[in-house]
């Protein structure tokens, strides 16, 4: 029966979302278009049966967001932390009722391997910035179970260094209320979108937890330094025993 019910509330939830972006967006300034994004990816993260843990430092603004991958979840959980436009795959712009509320929501389409529309895009995350607004990516460029963080890949920082923007790393930690680790947010692997649904709905409370780390300059810095740094960052509070192998092997 829960999990029916979340069904229920969750297509009336995204039948909501849809009609405020196509009915009520056009008329509203981009600080208030955030805060209603902001507002209800709140509530889709309640009526799933999320609790949303935050702790670390006050976030940069503006900065560019950068945080390990675990799950569709994250991006609601970073928008209801702070209202952010998110860098995406380009396919997902071709995706039914997906990409079209994505591309209404600020989301920057980045076509990988071509030189020429890179610098479009990093011109366009550096305008975002520099109206104040926040930008978020992952830089594994895929998700994991969220036992550990994968490498990050430097090129995406790019657009922070080139706008002299901050880049500032968040840990994306799915917990069950006991704190253990549970991978039923997961999105990863052969998982479809209903299976890693059906894992959630079926879950009495997950705890996402966010930590927001020291924001990193970047006007010293290349971007592999940043990388790495970020990826140090986040992994401590991720995967502490991870990190502390590499660093013995490293040794």
């Amino acid at each position: 029966m829960r999990r029916g019910w979340r069904y229920t509330r969750l297509a009336l939830h995204l039948l909501q979302g849809v009609l405020t972006t196509a009915l009520v967006f056009p008329w509203l300034s981009l600080p208030r278009r955030g805060r209603l994004r902001q507002r209800w990816s709140k509530g889709l993260l309640a009526l799933l049966g999320f609790r949303m843990r935050v702790d670390g430092v006050e976030l940069a603004r503006p900065a560019l967001l950068i945080a390990n991958h675990v799950s569709w979840v994250d991006i609601f959980a970073i928008n209801a932390l702070s209202p952010s436009a998110f860098v995406s795959k380009a396919d997902v712009r071709q995706w039914p009722v997906i990409g079209w509320l994505a591309a209404m929501n600020e989301t920057v389409f980045l076509q990988r391997g071509s030189r020429g529309h890179a610098r479009i895009i990093n011109e366009e995350i550096a305008a975002r910035m520099a109206a104040g607004r926040h930008v978020a990516l992952f830089p594994e460029g895929t998700t994991t179970d969220g036992s550990h963080v994968q490498h990050f890949h430097a090129a995406l920082l790019q657009p922070a260094i080139n706008a002299g923007q901050p880049v500032q790393p968040l840990a994306v930690c799915y917990r069950t209320p006991d704190g253990a680790f549970t991978r039923a947010a997961a999105y990863d692997g052969d998982l479809s979108f209903m299976d890693s649904l059906s894992a959630i709905t079926a879950a009495p409370c997950i705890e996402v937890h966010l930590t927001v780390l020291p924001a990193l300059p970047t006007t010293a810095a290349n971007r592999r330094d940043i990388a790495h740094a970020a990826h140090a960052a986040i992994a401590a509070r991720v995967a502490p025993e991870m990190l502390a192998a590499a660093e013995r092997a490293a040794a």
